[in-house]
């Protein structure tokens, strides 16, 4: 059985828009009015691995434990990301406010 990133010719390092321009890339050659059935593989395979998110829950349930370390450095990038998003929305808005903080303002906001 073929994995997405096999199915749509990339690497399991592609970025999203790797992976988006391997997909239009695929439909082009494999349009669903010729092979309604290779058309739904190539589909499938880019709803499994679209995005950052699907891509780590895919690789965490699916791929063998020696591809672990890949899915460990994906969420650990992801969160980084997120580390610096955070880190920006903080000089943008000008204030410095901890994760925690903004967890509690949240689940009991101020009647």
């Amino acid at each position: 059985m073929q994995t997405p990133y096999e199915i749509l010719g990339i690497a399991v390092s592609a970025s999203d828009n790797e992976i988006k321009q391997a997909y239009l890339q695929q439909v082009k050659i494999n349009p669903p009015d010729r092979n309604q059935q290779q058309f739904q593989l190539i589909h499938d395979a880019y709803t499994a691995i679209k995005n950052h998110k699907s891509r780590v829950s895919y690789d965490l349930f699916t791929f063998p434990v020696a591809n672990f370390n890949t899915v460990i450095d994906k969420a650990l990038q992801t969160e980084q990301e997120l580390k610096v998003n955070f880190e920006s929305l903080n000089k943008i808005l000008n204030i410095s406010i901890d994760s925690s903080t903004l967890l509690n303002a949240i689940a009991s906001p101020e009647k």
